[in-house]
Parts: structure tokens; sequence; C-alpha cells
């Protein structure tokens, strides 16, 4: 498989690693990007695989929560100039509206009236990129600053609308993988023992210890593991101290979402 300059480049965003070193670890892997982040983990080259929060495209992210729905929807563009600006933003609440109040269906017509009342005057080409309706007993979100990180937190009806928007803030900036430790497979655990076992292997203080010592201190590492992806296990990211479950109480979270440009 050929490797493209793009798929170093899209490598090297999720690791923060050199393009020679990124080249190499697609090459050895015919391509395959997830393959390669584990290439350069064992390496211990990237200690942290995630995946990076800009994509190629400009564009911000607006959130109307009201109650039990939500309405989510992304808009590209083509400066971070422009998505940064209160003109942009007030486009994006005046769409989100639109959508709403038409319904989900009504995507095209929305992204006509972008075309027809917002295109031309910002001098860019402005794209529906996302749009979605969610609903739950209650929802609550947060969309940062800069407008290209956003979350959501759906729960019971009886939750309190100030907690679910520091956890959907909690959730923009810890970025968990799960809901709890008992969502995460055991394929994924098992993935994980075998990525842990390389990257000591690799270790000079560890490699010289009988694997099955090595095994034994893998397996301690997984309820870690577990609790470090998965949202109620979380560190409270407003309190350390706190985990995200203890922080929400009686309240039960049935999904979150985490959104990025």
């Amino acid at each position: 498989m050929t490797i493209t300059a793009a798929m170093v480049k899209e490598l090297r965003e999720r690791t923060g690693i050199g393009m020679m070193e990124c080249k190499k670890a697609l090459t050895e892997t015919g391509g395959d990007m997830d393959l390669a982040i584990a290439e350069l983990r064992k390496k211990g080259l990237a200690k942290a695989a995630k995946k990076a929060d800009r994509e190629a495209l400009e564009g911000g992210i607006h959130i109307l929560s009201e109650g039990a729905k939500a309405y989510v929807l992304s808009v590209s563009c083509e400066t971070d100039f422009l998505a940064n600006s209160d003109k942009f933003k007030a486009m994006m609440d005046v769409i989100v509206h639109f959508l709403k109040e038409n319904g989900e269906s009504s995507k095209d017509a929305a992204q006509e009236k972008i075309n027809g009342d917002y295109a031309l005057e910002m001098g860019e080409n402005l794209q529906i990129k996302e749009y979605a309706v969610v609903e739950g007993g209650s929802t609550g979100s947060y969309v940062h600053s800069n407008g290209k990180v956003a979350a959501l937190v759906v729960a019971d009806a009886s939750a309190d609308a100030d907690k679910l928007k520091q956890v959907a803030m909690h959730v923009t900036a810890a970025n968990p993988e799960y809901l709890s430790p008992d969502d995460i497979s055991d394929e994924i655990v098992e993935k994980e023992k075998a990525l842990q076992l390389e990257i000591m292997k690799n270790d000079e203080k560890m490699a010289s210890k009988p694997e099955n010592v090595l095994v034994k201190i893998i397996e301690g590492k997984m309820g870690k593991f577990k609790s470090e992806i998965s949202l109620l296990e979380q560190a409270f990211v407003i309190d350390p101290n706190t985990k995200v479950k203890d922080f929400l109480g009686s309240t039960t979270v049935t999904s979150f979402k985490r959104y990025a440009i």
C-alpha cells in the first residue's frame, strides 16, 4: 500500500511524533493507522495515542439544549478567523433554530438558507457538517469558547441542569471513551494487555523480568486503565479529588458524546 503524505500527517497529528517515525510505522503496518499507533506506543514514542481535536476544515459547533431534547449543529468554513467571529456564531444560532422548527428532514433547506443568506456575505464556502437531535430524560451541553470542541450529556429526567453542564465540560477536557468500565469489551482489555506487555519488554528496567511477572503487573494495571477511559470513574476536572460519579450523586447518566472540529 502506498503511504501518502496525508496519512503521515494524520498520524503525526494524532501522536505528536516526527514525520519520519510516522512514515516508518505506517510502512511497517501496511498503512493501518491503529496498528501504526500501537507500534509507536510499543517503542515508547507515543505514550498517549488520542485523536487530535482538530480536523482538516475550520468551523464551529452549536448545541441548543432544551430539557429532554438537544439539537447539535456543526458548520464548516474555510478560515479560523471566520469561525471565531460573532457573525458566524450568530448564523449558527439562526440555523439550529431553523432546523429545530422545520425538522431533521430540513437539512437541505437549511443549507440553501446558508448559501443564500450568509455564504456570499461571509465570502467563504459554508457547509453543514453534522446535525443531530438527541433525546433523553434530560440533556446538558457545553461548547468550549473556541467553538471547536463540545459535549452533550444525557441523563434521567430529575438531573440537575447545572451539574450536567459541568459534566459536559469535563467530557470536552478529559475525552472519555466509555460511560463506565462495564462498557469496555474484553477484546479492548486484551489488546491493551498485549500492548502493555510489548511496552514492558522494550523497557530496559522491565525486560529482564519473567513474562509471568510482567503479566501480573499488567493485570494490576487494568483497573486503572478502565477508570481512566470511563466517564463515571474519571477524576472530575473541576475537583480532581472527586470522581465524576460521586459528583453526580443520584443522577444517572445514560449516554454522552464529545464533538470536535
